[in-house]
């Protein structure tokens, strides 16, 4: 039989919830959590050690973590990796993520995970390693597993894959040459003619589509205007007392401004994504609000916004961002907020 490494959250690994968010990598032998509804139904392989770790622990602690997944992969020598599925988890999926790719680049051990489109983790990894197609949330975990199960056993024997579509993971870049009995003219042509007709085709260059937001309209006088300040820089009084995340970020935060600053040593970064070394000599780097302030006493706005509102836009889903940029607007509404400066890194 050949050897299957799994690696999960602290949620499905059965610990606990948030509360074990920190937990530090451990390990336990054979399955745990989803890998025993894959287990049966994956013939060639066995699950023969599961690692456990929280997901804000791997979020803040990646080499730490990748460590410890080298120490089990050298040790337990597996031939295939499973993570999560993580489905729209973003923590969880960047973790599963990162471990398939380091397994991957480091071993050329096949590694596979599940996301939901839209998780952030899909367009960073995508091209490193196997990641299947799932549903939005664990509610979905019944027809992931089968999907993930076929791809395993396929990848344990060495059998030649379909295309992505086939087998129900997001295409990794890699163009391959298909011999086809019809040119692309051809093809081309016939699904024109099933378009005009409205009869259902495939297409064969799929084009990403994205949401348009048409602009506000300008701000007829800035002299009277109020102006808020935004920010996705991660921007959080010193300590992070609400526990702002440095990637994935679940939550926005709102902060009272005193002074003309955000003054040296009372603010910091903890956005993951840079190195944030310049942002903590000042936070006006990245968050503005002392030239905003100038502004705002040479006459040019006519009025700040005392709070500075705040989040890490570091691989936060499109759908978690939507929801903030919801929030803030209905908060600045209320406030008479006119305008918003967007601040990102």
């Amino acid at each position: 039989m050949k050897k299957i490494l799994f690696y999960t959250n602290q949620f499905f690994g059965q610990i606990g919830g948030e509360e074990f968010a920190y937990q530090e990598p451990f390990f336990k032998e054979g399955k745990v959590g989803p890998s025993n509804a894959m287990a049966p139904q994956i013939k060639d392989g066995e699950f023969v050690r599961s690692i456990i770790c929280g997901d804000n622990y791997f979020a803040e602690n990646i080499e730490k973590s990748l460590e410890f997944i080298k120490a089990q992969v050298e040790e337990v020598k597996p031939d295939l990796v499973i993570a999560g599925p993580a489905f729209n988890a973003g923590r969880f999926g960047i973790a599963c993520s990162e471990v398939c790719k380091f397994v991957q680049q480091t071993y050329g051990i096949p590694s596979i995970t599940g996301l939901y489109w839209e998780n952030p983790a899909v367009e960073m990894y995508k091209q490193y390693c196997y990641i299947i197609e799932t549903d939005k949330s664990a509610a979905g975990i019944r027809k992931a597993v089968p999907l993930i199960a076929s791809l395993a056993g396929k990848l344990l024997r060495g059998e030649e894959l379909g295309t992505p579509k086939q087998e129900h993971y997001y295409p990794k870049g890699q163009r391959v040459n298909v011999f086809h009995e019809k040119d692309g003219a051809t093809r081309a042509v016939e699904m024109l003619v099933k378009k005009l007709k409205g009869e259902p085709y495939e297409t064969e260059l799929e084009i990403s589509v994205y949401e348009k937001v048409d602009p506000a309209p300008p701000i007829a006088d800035l002299k009277t205007a109020k102006i808020a300040l935004c920010t996705t820089g991660g921007i959080v009084p010193i300590g992070n007392p609400d526990h702002m995340y440095a990637a994935t970020a679940k939550f926005w935060k709102k902060y009272p401004v005193e002074g003309d600053c955000l003054e040296p040593g009372k603010w910091e970064s903890v956005h993951a994504g840079y190195d944030p070394v310049y942002a903590n000599e000042s936070c006006d780097r990245v968050a503005p609000y002392k030239v905003l302030k100038q502004l705002e006493k040479e006459g040019v706005i006519g009025e700040l916004y005392p709070f500075l509102l705040t989040t890490t836009g570091n691989s936060t889903s499109v759908a978690d961002a939507t929801k903030f940029g919801q929030e803030m607007a209905e908060d600045l509404r209320k406030a008479g907020v006119q305008a918003v400066i967007l601040t990102s890194t």
